[in-house]
């Protein structure tokens, strides 16, 4: 809660044993027109049951009291989750205590010497207290609303795979056939036809039938590969073979084990990642060389691809609309892992997957039965 306004009253905890010292504080506060109610408790046990049961816009406390300290009240007051500032108010601290008090989180002191300043001390007290909650308040939005992101995201990604296996599917399914279909009865046209023009437009429209039966299929391997199943490294070794035979780059694999094990999901990522960092490579690098590296050791799963192309800048990385890029962080966090794009203008660029693996000695003891 802010400063008082003209219809708002301030309820305020005054812990101190002296009666004339509050008094003291009552007519401070009256002078200066703030409205308030102020309330002396003089015990911790009281002082506790007050603060558990009751709510105060801010706390005065002593120093120094009967069995124990304003750091003993403020320790019970710590522990709420929103509790009001708390602002010592004592003759008998010197500094160094009230700054080691600061340190532990009170908001403020004040000499009882200087007591005609506690208005101004109270009002600005509880400004900056306000701004403090408005400040956590706002970063709890924010980290929900990143949350609210990561999870779409995570939805987007597994809704984009699934709607690509879909459509792989049907190509396989349906447009392969057909257009297999189709050039076996061209073939037999070409072959039971005597009119030379007729067998050459047969065997044209043969090649073209061919070349889109390719065509198809290798839309199908990107859309949902089959040499996923034969595993990750497989899968990443056919991505670099595909691109040294389609750019001319040499590409080269090297990887921890000839195998290694991972969930479905961390290898989608990871061959995801791959052809996608393979595909800026061809569109904007231009390099001489491509080094693909495979590693699951220490427990985690390291994708780097790096080339020695034309490299590039923090203000690409950085572009609103640079969503390939941003595509492939998200789509690691949805696997808990991160990407890591270390990059200098002339000097390559390398893409880094780190993706966590649990290894099967950390699962439960009721896993295994």
């Amino acid at each position: 809660m802010g400063p008082a306004t003209s219809d708002q009253t301030l309820e305020i905890l005054h812990l101190e044993d002296s009666p004339a010292d509050h008094e003291l504080a009552a007519r401070a506060l009256r002078r200066s027109g703030l409205q308030c109610r102020l309330q002396r408790v003089d015990t911790l046990s009281e002082f506790q049951r007050l603060t558990d049961n009751g709510s105060f816009d801010i706390i005065l406390a002593d120093y120094r009291l009967p069995g124990f300290t304003a750091l003993d009240a403020w320790a019970h007051v710590a522990q709420k989750p929103h509790h009001p500032p708390f602002v010592l108010l004592s003759g008998a601290i010197g500094e160094p205590a009230a700054v080691d008090a600061m340190r532990l989180g009170v908001a403020d002191y004040l000499l009882k010497d200087d007591i005609q300043r506690l208005p101004h001390v109270i009002a600005r007290t509880l400004e900056v207290h306000e701004a403090r909650n408005a400040r956590e308040q706002a970063i709890g939005e924010l980290a929900a609303s990143q949350r609210r992101l990561a999870e779409l995201a995570e939805h987007l990604q597994t809704s984009i795979e699934q709607e690509r296996a879909s459509i792989a599917r049907e190509i396989h399914d349906d447009i392969g056939g057909a257009l297999t279909a189709v050039r076996f009865d061209v073939a037999w046209i070409g072959r039971h036809s005597t009119d030379s023009a007729m067998q050459e437009h047969a065997t044209s429209a043969a090649d073209m039938l061919q070349h889109a039966i390719g065509a198809s299929q290798r839309i199908m391997m990107n859309l949902r590969p089959p040499i996923l199943e034969q595993g990750l490294v497989a899968a990443v070794q056919w991505l670099a073979t595909g691109f040294e035979r389609r750019t001319g780059i040499p590409t080269r694999l090297q990887s921890s084990n000839d195998t290694i094990d991972t969930p479905t999901d961390v290898q989608l990522v990871a061959y995801r990642t791959a052809q996608e960092a393979l595909t800026n490579i061809s569109k904007h690098a231009q390099p001489s060389k491509v080094d693909i590296e495979l590693s699951d050791k220490e427990g985690v799963l390291t994708l780097e691809v790096a080339d020695n192309g034309r490299g590039m800048d923090a203000t690409v990385r950085d572009k609103p609309k640079a969503f390939g890029l941003k595509g492939l962080q998200e789509r690691a966090r949805t696997v808990g892992g991160w990407l890591d794009i270390s990059s200098r203008p002339g000097q390559g660029t390398s893409v880094i997957l780190s993706i966590p693996l649990i290894s099967p000695s950390t699962s439960a003891p009721g896993d295994a039965q």
